[in-house]
C-alpha cells in the first residue's frame, strides 16, 4: 500500500493539534533508521533459524522495508509542510548507532524492546479510534496500516531471541531482555520527547499549555504513553510471550475497515 501521494497532510495533521502532530511526526522520524536496524538485527540469526521462523523472518523484513519506504514519504511531507526533520532523524542515528555497539545478542533484545513498544503502541490505536480520532484521512490510513502489519509480525524477533539464546539459562535470558528493556525504554523517552520539544519550537508552541494537553493525551486518555508503560511491566514478567495477547480478531476487524474504498475510510 501506498499512501498520501496525492493528498499530503496539512502541517497539523492529527486534529488540527500542533502537540498530537508533533508526538507521531517526532514517532516517524525514528522510523526509517529504527526499522533498518531491526531488520539487520534479526537478519543476523535468520540462517540459523528452523522453519517457520525463518520465512516469518523473510515476512518480517519485508513488511519493515515497506513502512521505511512509506514513512521516508511522510518524514518528506513533514518537510514540506516547513517542519525541519533532519535534528531529529540525526539523534535517532546516534541512538541506533550507541545500540550498534553492544553485541550481536544484545541488539537483537533492543531489537524485542522496540518491537514490543510498536506491538503495544498499534495494538491500542486499533483497539482505541480515541488514539487516531481527528486525523486526516490518508495519514490516519497510513497509521493504521502500520499498526496492522506491527501487531502481525510481533512475536518474529521475540522468536529469532529465543532461538538465537537457547542455550542461556531461563535466568540469564530474562536478565538480558529485561535489563535492555529498561534501557531501551528511559533511551525512547528521551529521544521521542526532545524530538518532539523540537517540533514544538518550530511551530512556537513549546510551553507550558502545549504540554499539558499533549500530556493529558499521552497518559491520561487515550493515554498511548500510559498503556505503553504498563506494557512495558508486562514484558519483564518471566514466561512472557507476545501472542499471549491473541488479537487476530482485532487485527481482521481493522483490516477489514482499511481495505474500505477511500471515501469511505475518509
Amino acid at each position: 500500500m501506498k499512501f498520501g501521494r496525492k493528498t499530503p497532510p496539512p502541517r497539523w495533521w492529527h486534529s488540527g493539534d500542533p502537540g498530537r502532530t508533533a508526538f507521531f511526526n517526532a514517532l516517524s522520524s525514528t522510523f526509517p533508521v529504527g526499522e533498518k536496524f531491526f531488520m539487520t538485527s534479526v537478519r543476523h540469526f535468520r540462517d540459523g533459524t528452523p522453519e517457520p521462523l525463518r520465512s516469518q523472518i523473510d515476512d518480517f523484513l519485508y513488511q519493515e522495508s515497506m513502512h521505511s519506504r512509506e514513512h521516508v514519504v511522510f518524514n518528506r511531507q513533514a518537510e514540506d509542510a516547513g517542519y525541519d526533520i533532519a535534528p531529529l532523524e540525526e539523534r535517532a542515528r546516534r541512538t541506533i548507532a550507541w545500540v550498534k555497539r553492544r553485541s550481536p545478542i544484545q541488539q537483537l533484545a533492543a531489537t524485542c524492546a522496540l518491537e514490543h513498544f510498536t506491538a503495544t503502541l498499534a495494538h491500542d490505536a486499533l483497539a482505541d479510534p480515541a488514539h487516531l480520532d481527528g486525523a486526516t484521512g490518508e495519514a490516519k490510513r497510513l497509521w493504521q496500516w502500520h499498526a496492522i502489519e506491527e501487531v502481525e509480525h510481533k512475536a518474529v524477533a521475540f522468536d529469532t531471541y529465543l532461538h538465537a539464546a537457547r542455550d542461556m539459562t531461563r535466568l540469564r535470558r530474562w536478565l538480558k531482555r529485561s535489563t535492555v528493556m529498561f534501557v531501551t525504554t528511559v533511551r525512547f523517552h528521551y529521544v521521542i520527547f526532545r524530538n518532539t520539544a523540537d517540533l514544538l519550537r518550530q511551530d512556537g508552541c513549546n510551553n507550558f499549555a502545549t504540554w499539558r494537553r499533549l500530556l493529558g493525551y499521552l497518559y491520561g486518555r487515550p493515554g498511548p504513553l500510559r498503556l505503553l508503560l504498563k506494557g512495558v511491566f508486562v514484558y519483564m514478567r518471566p514466561g512472557f510471550h507476545p501472542w499471549e495477547l491473541d488479537d487476530r480478531p482485532l487485527l481482521a476487524k481493522s483490516l477489514a475497515l482499511l481495505e474500505q474504498p477511500r471515501s469511505r475510510a475518509a
